[in-house]
């Protein structure tokens, strides 16, 4: 018994080292390690490779406003790694790593890919049975495609190219030869192969046809989705168009049939086809297990390619119910962004305001959605004339698209740029008129009307100060632990909430003492400290009747140099809403205003005949009358006047081009002798009747030039930033924005 045990023992023994052996043909040998191979080795680096396929998929974020990618991963072109050959091992060149082989990487956290890859390598490596040139185990074939699929994701084409070769080369009968010839195709795309990987997935396809194989869905599915990645690459995109829908025909993969769909649909739409980008993306909604975030953009994208007002209020009402359905949180910002859209394109532009601003106070917006938001919101309030309102959404649109370059921000900031003069000068207007109102006013009403602002600005601080105290004892970032003790108690009953709360008011206001008007700094005694002290003792100039009324300015040279600017800032008014911004009648209310406040001598024959131009160009003749005769009558030796009567004639050919250089070294002359305000004076005459020449720009920075010499450092960057603007492509414009750059450190 006992010689048999051991006759037995021995017996195992020497199969199970028979069987280990990779140079022996036998049926042992074989099963032996294709199951090796596989539970051992292979098992592990499919899930690790599944690990970092779902990693990919949940890191990877769709740019809903773009054209999505058919596959969705975006590698880096430069990173294309170059194959390192090393011939040991069967196929040689595939970059395997010797057995025992290390390297510098090793210390390196391992990528999913790496770790697959790895697996693989030591499948082939330690359980390879390349005998006399044949492939015994049959789970080689896997770990090559393996290999391959896993150094596709590293971003390694040409070691996966050869990788898929080998299986292609050695195992032209294996079950998985067609999708290792689909994901050769996909690399080859990668490497900028189109024509390849078209000609192989037609070939493939054809063969498979012509032979009536019954290639699984699953395969006809990748074969058509690679077939149209290389086509869109090639730009043939009707031929990408057909293969994406034959892809989503079987379903198998249900997330990239929806991709593929998603991507057809947005197809139609950018070629302005929009019944059939609707029809695709109302086929989406109604397929069964699709990731949500399809079907939700789906319907975002019905919204934008409606075509009539019956497929509008439909697709509005069921925007509406996805918005109250709070699975689709995540989602309202884009959701509130396309009702919005929706009512601006039916009018009802109050509505669609709530809506665009109900989209960026929507919690977790995201900036790219915001910045579309900002910018629709500043179109309406441009449309509507509503300048300041419109600046401010564009510099939203700028604050939040900080490293965008695309064309569409650089558009917006055009706008911006160009919003910036105008602006400026209608501050210029308003705060000049306020004061020069003001400064008209007697003693006691300049009084009384600053005692009435103090008032409001004091009962403004009193209800921030206690709103600062309520949100510090109730709901402020270091009472939390006070809110779990004092939840559902009135406040003073908790002398926990009570002594904190003192606290924070003696930080904030010191000790006070108990009377009337208590908050007001010249009231104040005692501080916690010293530092809290000297604070409180210090006058409050926000409060100070007397440093409001020292500030009026009462000689009539201030008053006159204010009204001086608000003329000069309307008049330019005037010409931006004419010239620009092409708003007829904001000219005309900036122009017609400037006349009645008696403008400067230099600036009234231009305000005539930019009145006499608008009021024509409205066809308005009786009033372009009126300015018309005044510059007929009073200015009648000028070009306006000889164009007036010649209207067919430019005025390039009454003030030839030489005597506009003349007039231009004359102001030269004037500007080199310190006789600034002359400069101007004359270059404002000269302007309108040179607004074709190329030296207008030459005047304009000239005229900055005496501004800047006589006139405060802002005025003089605001005229700056207006040549910059309006003739930045010029030499002029570009000194201009030096200058601005240089004032501005």
């Amino acid at each position: 018994m006992k010689h048999t045990k051991k006759i037995f023992l021995f017996t195992v023994v020497f199969l199970a080292m028979y069987s280990c052996s990779t140079k022996k043909d036998t049926i042992v040998n074989r099963n032996y390690h294709a199951l090796t191979t596989y539970f051992n080795i292979l098992f592990n680096g499919e899930e690790v490779f599944k690990d970092g396929i779902e990693s990919i998929n949940k890191g990877f974020k769709d740019d809903w406003f773009e054209q999505l990618p058919i596959e969705p991963i975006v590698f880096d072109e430069r990173k294309i790694a170059a194959p390192k050959f090393n011939n040991s091992g069967p196929g040689g060149g595939f970059g395997l790593k010797k057995k025992n082989s290390t390297t510098s990487d090793e210390s390196k956290e391992q990528t999913p890919f790496e770790k697959a890859e790895e697996k693989a390598v030591k499948a082939i490596q330690k359980h390879g049975m390349n005998i006399n040139g044949l492939e015994r185990n049959r789970q080689i074939d896997d770990a090559y495609l393996l290999l391959g699929k896993s150094r596709y994701y590293s971003q390694r084409f040409i070691p996966a190219i050869e990788a898929f070769n080998y299986v292609i080369a050695n195992y032209p009968n294996a079950s998985l030869i067609a999708e290792t010839k689909i994901w050769r195709a996909k690399a080859n795309i990668r490497m900028g192969n189109e024509e390849f990987a078209i000609e192989t997935m037609n070939l493939l396809l054809a063969v498979t046809d012509s032979l009536e194989v019954a290639f699984p869905d699953k395969i006809k599915e990748q074969a058509n989705t690679a077939l149209a990645m290389a086509y869109e690459q090639s730009d043939s995109l009707q031929k990408a168009k057909k293969h994406l829908r034959l892809a989503a025909r079987t379903q198998e993969n249900n997330v990239q049939a929806a991709r593929n769909m998603f991507v057809l649909g947005q197809m139609y739409a950018k070629e302005n086809k929009k019944d059939s980008a609707v029809a695709v993306f109302n086929e989406l909604i109604t397929f069964k297990k699709v990731p949500h975030k399809y079907k939700i953009h789906a319907n975002i994208e019905l919204a934008k390619n409606v075509f009539n007002d019956s497929i509008s209020s439909t697709i509005l009402a069921r925007l509406e119910k996805l918005i109250e359905d709070r699975e689709n949180r995540p989602y309202l910002d884009q959701l509130y962004y396309q009702v919005g859209s929706l009512h601006e394109k039916n009018d009802s532009i109050s509505l669609a305001i709530a809506y665009y601003n109900k989209s960026i106070q929507s919690k977790g917006a995201e900036d790219k959605q915001k910045s579309y938001t900002y910018e629709n919101l500043g179109n309406l309030y441009f449309k509507n004339s509503e300048y300041k309102f419109a600046s401010s959404y564009y510099d939203s649109v700028l604050s939040v698209s900080a490293d965008d370059l695309s064309l569409r921000v650089r558009r917006v900031k055009r706008k911006h740029k160009n919003l910036a003069s105008l602006i400026k000068f209608e501050e210029v207007v308003t705060i000049n008129d306020s004061i020069v109102k003001i400064a008209a006013m007697s003693k006691d009403a300049q009084e009384t009307f600053f005692q009435k602002y103090i008032d409001n600005l004091k009962k403004k601080d009193e209800e921030a100060a206690q709103l600062r105290l309520n949100q510090i004892a109730f709901s402020g970032s270091s009472s939390n632990s006070l809110q779990s003790v004092n939840k559902g108690k009135w406040y003073f009953y908790n002398s926990q909430s009570l002594s904190f709360g003192k606290t924070e008011f003696q930080k904030i206001w010191g000790n006070r003492k108990l009377e009337d008007n208590w908050r007001w700094s010249s009231n104040t005694t005692f501080g916690a400290s010293d530092k809290d002290t000297l604070t409180a003792a210090t006058k409050d100039t926000r409060y100070d009747l007397a440093s409001y009324l020292d500030q009026i300015p009462k000689g009539k040279g201030q008053i006159d140099t204010l009204k001086l600017n608000r003329n000069e800032a309307l008049y330019e008014l005037g010409v931006i809403y004419k010239e620009q911004f092409k708003n007829k009648q904001l000219a005309i209310e900036r122009l017609e205003r400037v006349v009645t406040l008696n403008p400067r001598e230099s600036l009234v024959l231009p305000i005539n005949w930019h009145l006499y131009q608008v009021y024509k160009d409205l066809g308005e003749i009786d009033k372009a009358n009126i300015y018309k005769n005044i510059i007929l009558t009073e200015y009648a030796n000028t070009p306006f006047a000889q164009r007036i009567r010649n209207p067919d004639k430019e005025i390039e050919e009454d003030v030839k081009l030489n005597d506009i250089e003349v007039s231009y070294k004359e102001c030269y002359y004037l500007y080199k002798k310190g006789a600034y305000e002359e400069v101007v004076t004359n270059v404002n005459k000269l302007l309108p009747s040179i607004s074709s020449s190329k030296l207008k720009p030459k005047f304009e920075l000239l005229k900055a030039y005496a501004i800047g010499k006589h006139l405060s450092k802002e005025t003089y960057k605001e005229v700056l930033e207006f040549i910059s603007i309006n003739y930045g492509n010029t030499e002029e414009g570009k000194k201009a924005k030096e200058i601005l750059n240089q004032l501005n450190k």
